[in-house]
């Protein structure tokens, strides 16, 4: 069996919270998580954001820069980024290949009893190219909430949460309070740490596991920030207490990537501080040229505009409507495909103002929502529904006559309508 069938067997084993697994294999592996700094990035929504952005301006400050994010859109590549490009795919194969050779060794000797996840198998392939390929500062992303999250296992040197909001409510809690606690538990003593902005109530657990970590939090909200819509990205100026940044247009569109340029602007402070070299000409530049794809991202095609976006809980379709009534782009028809434990009528509830028709596909995977079922919730939220299974159809229903549409929902659907219109990430 080729190393990424024996990837993709893994899938069966869904999530498995706990750092045990990831700690046995990272030991067998020569411990590679510890071959380079690290920032260590949390938050409900915007933390692929903040991470990206980090990456980009450490790639301009002339650092060799990993960046570690799931899940991925088309290509298993794209999870593991070196020095901006994407892994080679010999070299990812060579890492998943290691890392298999090391849990059978350790299922032999009964040093693993349970069956690694896909993401525990990722994120150890991880730390093994980044090791390889002589990074110094790898920008990590959490998979899911934090303190059991298989990323917990490094010693960062700067950790950020950037946002608190509920979704996973299963693995995380069903107050904003439990979320956090879970997404602090990334903190760190010694780690510098960086706080977006957050609810009352989570900014109260996150100071509280601060204090305990003995760490002084830098804020958000204590930067000073002009921002102005440039259609569709801003441009922000920005003095924060150690300096000041712009005029510099943002990459990524919506007015929530301000709040999460802030975060990662005072990440890139907290390096600088540690002894990386940063200038706040590299921030500028990094702020200016990175790439989320599926993140409030145009495509035309064949004479339509295509909005994708990974919108998949309440704060993600808050800020999607948002983008789109600012925009002056709402209403518009939009394809929606969701999964099954994600709050969906809060979904709907957010984009009921500009959603003329929604239409309700099933997007990829076994854990999606059955477009019939998601097309009479939200008939009866209000919203205009059309139910249709089938993607292709349900785009070229969204099509018609419209100049522009879009689709969200789910980054498993985003990943699959860039694949259809030949826009995979590069």
């Amino acid at each position: 069996m080729h190393s990424r069938e024996w990837l993709a067997s893994l899938e069966q084993f869904g999530v498995k919270l706990g750092l045990d697994t990831i700690t046995r294999l990272l030991d067998a592996l020569g411990h590679p998580e510890r071959a380079f700094a690290s920032v260590h990035v949390a938050g409900t929504n915007g933390k692929g954001s903040v991470a990206a952005m980090t990456a980009a301006a450490l790639d301009r400050a002339g650092l060799r820069t990993g960046l570690y994010t799931s899940p991925h859109l088309v290509r298993l590549e794209e999870r593991f980024v070196v020095a901006g490009r994407q892994v080679d795919p010999v070299a990812l194969d060579e890492a998943l290949e290691e890392v298999r050779r090391a849990v059978s060794t350790l299922q032999a000797s009964g040093g693993l009893t349970v069956h690694p996840t896909y993401f525990e198998v990722t994120t150890a392939a991880a730390f093994l190219i980044f090791a390889r390929a002589g990074v110094r500062v790898a920008v990590v992303e959490v998979g899911l909430g934090g303190r059991f999250d298989a990323t917990n296992v490094v010693q960062p040197e700067v950790v950020a949460i950037v946002s608190v909001d509920l979704d996973h409510e299963q693995q995380l809690g069903s107050t904003v309070a439990e979320v956090a606690a879970e997404k602090a538990g990334i903190i760190k003593p010694g780690a510098a740490l960086v706080v977006g902005q957050l609810p009352e109530d989570a900014a109260r657990v996150v100071e509280a596991a601060a204090a305990a970590a003995g760490a002084v939090p830098l804020r958000a909200r204590d930067a000073i920030v002009e921002a102005e819509p440039s259609d569709g990205p801003y441009t922000i100026r920005v003095q924060t207490a150690a300096g000041s940044y712009g005029p510099v247009r943002l990459a990524l569109a919506g007015r929530h990537q301000v709040d999460n340029a802030l975060v990662a602007i005072l990440v890139l402070e907290a390096l600088a501080a540690r002894g990386h070299h940063v200038p706040a000409s590299a921030i500028d530049a990094g702020l200016a040229s990175a790439r989320w794809p599926a993140r409030l991202q145009w495509i035309e095609d064949r004479g339509t505009l295509v909005l994708i976006d990974g919108a998949h809980n309440p704060s993600g379709a808050r800020a999607l409507a948002s983008y789109l009534l600012e925009s002056g782009h709402a209403p518009l028809p939009v394809v929606l495909g969701v999964m099954q434990d994600k709050a969906v009528d809060g979904m709907l509830a957010a984009l009921a103002p500009v959603a003329r028709p929604l239409i309700a596909t099933r997007a990829p995977g076994s854990r999606a929502l059955d477009a019939g079922s998601l097309a009479r919730r939200a008939a009866s939220a209000g919203i205009d529904a059309v139910a249709e299974p089938d993607l292709d159809a349900a785009l070229a229903r969204a099509r018609r006559g419209a100049g522009a549409i879009a689709v969200a929902g789910s980054l498993y659907l985003a990943g699959a309508v860039l694949e259809r219109l030949g826009r995979a990430p590069e």
